[in-house]
């Protein structure tokens, strides 16, 4: 009874388990899973979905009455947030599926299908986005005054929204509501004659576009990065940064590599000798968790690619100086802050020459 991706037990999507498995040899009972996910799920979706919201609308505030989207990194930021709202805004309808059935109706069940999946890979895209522009901002600084413009930016953007549709389609198109049994579910429904090939292929996707390629494309970014800043002769600035780089491939890694590794588990269970009812079950168990834990890295998400990087918080305090502060408590002196470009400036005293920014 989890998201989109838990109801591998039969194959059927977000929160679609059943009482019963009957991809086993014999029948293979689940209903303490189910009501497991039924008390568990609820709770801990509403929690993510409340943090997420306030994250996310908070950059976008701070991206657009602050920072007015001067650069391509503020593109892609807003991007990120946007995928990460589109995600969030699922939640509390899979929260209710999670402890009753899907009573929304087949147009609700592929809309909602659609905003979790485009939410998901977009924001996977943006993250690799994110990770090119450091690279680029930091290794190939002079190429990068002429290729990192917000013109480019709102292009590449255009068409990583596009890409994140297409990868969607082939989930969404088999994706309906129908009764099963007792009660309403939202689920795949591949072809009988080709079930196995798109059950194969969507936890292949989800596997290589969610976790191999971003982690690919971390790793050969910020092995660069971190030659170059190791170059750096502020030795402040330059911890930093690395600080920062770390913190990002860490908790992605983290947060996604549990979820991929149980789903590969769970969907060729026969192959990791797991086709039986006990260990049908633990898995099922486990995706609740690994996917649950994996949902939340949206929170993260505005913690890392934005309040860790210092010009980021100088903004927000900014904003709430401008908006919040001055409009409530006109005498409070907590919310002053510098101006963000004044405070943050590239050129260093002592030598007048520019430091390798962090891109946030």
């Amino acid at each position: 009874m989890s998201l989109l991706f838990l109801s591998l037990m039969d194959y059927q999507t977000p929160t679609s388990l059943y009482d019963i498995d009957y991809g086993m040899l014999e029948p293979c009972q689940k209903i303490n899973v189910k009501q497991v996910a039924a008390q568990l799920l609820p709770p801990l979706y509403s929690l993510v979905f409340i943090l997420g919201l306030v994250g996310n609308l908070l950059v976008i505030l701070t991206l657009v009455n602050c920072k007015k989207l001067k650069s391509m990194t503020d593109i892609y930021l807003l991007n990120l947030a946007v995928s990460d709202l589109m995600f969030l805004l699922t939640l509390p309808l899979w929260a209710h599926y999670a402890s009753a059935q899907w009573d929304f109706g087949n147009t609700m069940c592929q809309l909602t299908t659609s905003l979790y999946l485009i939410g998901f890979f977009s924001g996977i895209f943006f993250i690799i986005l994110l990770t090119i522009d450091r690279y680029l901002a930091i290794v190939h600084a002079v190429f990068a005054l002429k290729a990192r413009t917000v013109t480019f930016g709102v292009v590449t953007s255009g068409v990583t929204w596009v890409v994140a549709v297409l990868a969607s389609l082939p989930t969404i198109i088999f994706t309906k509501s129908q009764k099963e049994g007792v009660r309403y579910t939202c689920s795949f429904h591949f072809p009988t004659s080709q079930y196995h090939f798109w059950k194969n292929f969507h936890t292949l996707q989800m596997t290589i576009l969610g976790l191999i390629l971003p982690l690919l494309v971390m790793v050969i970014c910020y092995s660069g990065i971190l030659r170059t800043l190791l170059r750096c002769r502020n030795e402040k600035r330059r911890h930093r940064a690395v600080r920062l780089i770390f913190t990002i491939m860490i908790i992605y890694f983290l947060f996604w590599t549990p979820y991929n590794i149980v789903l590969l588990l769970n969907n060729f269970q026969e192959a990791f000798g797991l086709n039986n009812c006990d260990s049908s079950n633990q898995l099922d168990q486990a995706m609740q968790v690994t996917e649950t834990l994996a949902m939340t890295h949206c929170c993260i998400n505005p913690v890392i690619y934005a309040f860790v990087g210092e010009k980021f918080r100088r903004y927000l305090l900014l904003f709430f100086q401008k908006h919040i502060s001055k409009r409530f408590c006109k005498h409070c002196l907590f919310f002053r802050c510098e101006t963000p470009e004044r405070a943050n400036s590239a050129y260093t005293r002592s030598t007048g020459e520019q430091e390798p920014s962090t891109g946030l």
